[in-house]
């Protein structure tokens, strides 16, 4: 590739060396993002936007097999739509975008460029509720949001970002909890499952929960530098915004009620956390299930290559696409330890090399991109044999990022403790809270961590809060984050 751009990635921080750089620099030079003209915004590039489009299509399936169904809200709300919740218009208005003109002349209201989309579809929501067999609605749609940052950073943070939000109506608590809980649980089983990243389920704090929102939850990951990332959150809205919008319906009593409310979201945060997450000094290392190209095939001989080896590669490669694998075949003019070096950086799961000698052997040389390791593969059965091996290279890249976050999990039973151990970038701290949210200020004041969340499931400790000798009303878990 030729340096035609002034900033060009010619080579990859070490993360060792600036986490933050090395990051921005796997982005570029693996073609995943770039930036716009916009001050915040980015560009993704067709590969960034693949692995999107496979996280997408994880998510979507399982979104639809709980019976939900997509829609789609409009990008502009008239600013008194935004104003109804007041506690919603207060957590936002500092990161809203507004539209003041349209068509050469200025607007009678303004309108708001969405930063989410509570007000519009509650406005909806009270248009289509009449009575109790109107609900639930379980509606989700894939859209873009805009919420004006001050600092921004390619998929972790961006003042234009794609996401999807879900939009909940219900005719009890008990229904809009179970509701919240249950896309918890789903989020959490995508990220592990598909993404290879453990994370913690937990209970936001009052003063981390979303703007309007009775509870509000998030599944929490480690990322490489032991910094912690909120990957997705749920939110019971209770009846705030049902109030807010009138959203009523005619119970099976007969009365009029306000329903119950969730909604919940995912972003293209997702595609840096996996970076983070399983990146090394090389690149890019993608778990198979959302790699673009789970394999390479790299034919390697002298000049006449292209009549001797890649007649066999083609092969190879149609015998594996037909299998369901996908596949990519590199006959470039390049030498192989370039193609091998940028495939590497890609993250391609496996590499699959073949000469003259693997045709005499009836054999490839399979390259993995998590351990390294080469082995030979026979080429009957070759395509069973592949599957089997993206499979376990699934599992060893979840197992090496649990292991990692749990060796970076730490007990602290005293203040002092507590303040050590959040020196440096420790990963996360759990430590008992008595639920104040002045200590949980000034836990952030001295250490800069934040509760990122009270884990479910976990026993109230019986202990005091680690801070203040209170009495403990919760087991939180502390880190610094993104």
């Amino acid at each position: 590739m030729a340096n035609k751009h002034e900033g060009f990635v010619t080579e990859i921080t070490p993360r060792s060396e600036d986490f933050s750089q090395w990051y921005l620099d796997v982005v570029r030079r693996a073609e995943l993002a770039d930036y716009s003209p916009v001050k915040g915004c980015m560009v993704i590039r067709p590969y960034g936007y693949a692995i999107w489009e496979l996280i997408q299509q994880a998510l979507d399936v399982r979104i639809k097999a709980t019976g939900h169904v997509n829609a789609y809200f409009p990008l502009f709300i008239p600013e008194s739509l935004l104003h109804k919740e007041a506690e919603h218009v207060e957590g936002f208005s500092p990161q809203v975008a507004y539209v003041t003109h349209g068509g050469g002349e200025e607007l009678e209201e303004r309108l708001v460029v969405r930063p989410t989309s509570e007000a519009i579809v509650g406005t909806m929501y009270a248009k289509w509720v009449q009575g109790w067999r109107d609900l639930p609605i379980l509606i989700n749609q894939w859209a873009n949001v805009v919420r004006w940052e001050k600092v921004t950073r390619p998929f972790l943070r961006t003042t234009e970002f794609l996401w999807q939000e879900g939009h909940t109506a219900h005719e009890t608590e008990a229904e809009s909890e179970a509701e919240t809980l249950k896309i918890l649980d789903l989020y959490a089983e995508v990220c592990e499952t598909i993404l290879a990243m453990p994370v913690v389920k937990g209970r936001k704090s009052e003063s981390e929960k979303f703007a309007g929102a009775l509870r509000t939850y998030s599944i929490e990951a480690l990322m490489g530098d032991s910094r912690a990332l909120q990957a997705g959150t749920s939110h019971n809205l209770g009846q705030n915004f049902a109030k807010a919008f009138d959203i009523t319906f005619q119970a099976r009593d007969k009365s009029v009620q306000h329903v119950w409310g969730t909604s919940w979201g995912v972003t293209t945060r997702l595609v840096g956390a996996v970076i983070m997450t399983h990146g090394d000094d090389s690149g890019l290392i993608l778990p198979p299930l959302i790699a673009p190209y789970q394999v390479v095939v790299v034919p390697i001989g002298r000049d006449n290559w292209r009549e001797t080896v890649l007649p066999k590669a083609q092969e190879i490669k149609a015998g594996l696409a037909a299998a369901g694998i996908r596949v990519t075949l590199d006959e470039r003019d390049e030498r192989p330890g370039w193609k091998f070096a940028e495939w590497e950086l890609r993250g391609v799961p496996l590499r699959l090399e073949i000469g003259p000698r693997d045709i005499e052997k009836s054999q490839v040389l399979v390259a993995r991109r998590d351990t390294r390791e080469k082995i030979g593969v026979p080429m009957e059965g070759l395509a069973g044999r592949i599957k089997e091996l993206l499979g376990d290279v699934q599992r060893t890249l979840f197992d090496r990022a649990r292991a990692f976050r749990d060796d970076r999990t730490r007990r602290a039973s005293s203040y002092e403790e507590f303040k050590k151990l959040m020196e440096g970038r420790p990963g996360f701290v759990v430590a008992s809270w008595c639920g104040s949210a002045a200590c949980e200020a000034q836990i952030k004041t001295d250490t800069q961590a934040t509760l990122r969340n009270m884990p479910l499931g976990s026993a109230t400790p019986t202990g005091a809060c680690v801070r203040c000798d209170s009495p403990a009303a919760a087991e939180a878990w502390f880190a610094k984050a993104y």
